[in-house]
């Protein structure tokens, strides 16, 4: 299905992204700490409100 080569360079490009991408956030951590602080709570309304739904279309049910 592929050759050698084409999973070779397969495997080391998926390496070196995930290398890249370590390094990225590390760099960027201190700054994803200050800029989202309080994204907890939109996750927390986010779940509330599908439970809601939830609870909504189940209490309807026929």
């Amino acid at each position: 299905m592929f050759s050698n080569g084409q999973l070779v360079f397969a495997g080391l490009f998926a390496l070196c992204f995930i290398i890249v991408m370590i390094f990225s956030y590390k760099r960027d951590k201190k700054i994803h700490i200050k800029q989202y602080r309080d994204t907890k709570w939109v996750l927390i309304g986010f779940i509330i409100f599908l439970i809601c739904l939830v609870l909504i279309k189940l209490l309807t049910k026929k």
